[in-house]
């Protein structure tokens, strides 16, 4: 598990034109996620470099940037909760924009992203594991597709994708996964191909590298990470957000 740092107000659509520090700082591979107010007339910036959470302090006079943390009287980190919040509802706004088709009860009170590659085989143990919580519609898992692991994947996952029942789609796959699933589009619509392009860059901008990927919320609405199909222990505390 890895915890995944920052809630406020989501601007990683930034309304105005970044300050020049800050600007440097992207053209240097920082991605800003999200802005927040902090002491000392300071702007924040939640951040990924890396695909590591970095946090950016600007001057009030928009000339200097910081990169760090910041400490209080105490020596502890300033907001540490609320910043992992911040990040968190920044990654979070992310994961809700890519291309996914959902599994399960759309007013599911829990969902969970997961990137999944169609022929892996964890992917499909994730699926099968997590069905008394889906069908109880207790949780939607919001399945992010991407084409990785053999050279047919994207063509699979393209064939999910632009299927005009993608849901159900997906659950023949899963249902008929030892035998193949879908069959794999030979030449993928363009719109389609191209969310499937999103969807890899994101899962590598997470610091994800292997499928499946699974981010939810713990108990606290902090950001967790999950790599691999978990054991029942974990698969509980994942569904159960406990």
């Amino acid at each position: 598990m890895l915890a995944l740092p920052f809630s406020l107000s989501a601007l990683a659509a930034q309304a105005q034109p970044l300050p020049a520090p800050i600007k440097a700082l992207e053209q240097q591979g920082y991605e800003i996620l999200d802005s927040f107010q902090a002491p000392g007339g300071l702007t924040g910036y939640a951040a990924l470099y890396l695909s590591r959470p970095q946090t950016i302090y600007l001057t009030p006079d928009g000339k200097q940037a910081i990169v760090g943390a910041m400490t209080d009287e105490r020596g502890q980190k300033w907001n540490q909760a609320g910043l992992d919040r911040q990040f968190g509802a920044a990654v979070w706004k992310q994961l809700e924009n890519s291309a996914w088709i959902a599994d399960g009860d759309g007013k599911a009170p829990r969902v969970i992203y997961v990137f999944t590659d169609p022929n892996c085989p964890y992917c499909n143990k994730f699926w099968s594991d997590a069905r008394p919580w889906v069908k109880a519609g207790k949780v939607q898992i919001r399945h992010i597709l991407i084409g990785i692991i053999q050279p047919d994947s994207l063509g699979k996952a393209a064939a999910l994708l632009a299927d005009a029942d993608p849901a159900a789609a997906l659950n023949r796959h899963e249902l008929q996964h030892a035998g193949g699933g879908v069959k794999p589009l030979a030449k993928p619509p363009q719109t389609v191909a191209d969310k499937l392009a999103a969807n890899h860059q994101l899962m590598e901008r997470f610091g994800a590298f292997a499928t499946p990927a699974i981010f939810y919320s713990d108990v606290g609405g902090a950001l967790q990470k999950a790599q691999g199909a978990p054991p029942a222990a974990s698969l509980a505390r994942i569904m159960d957000g406990k």
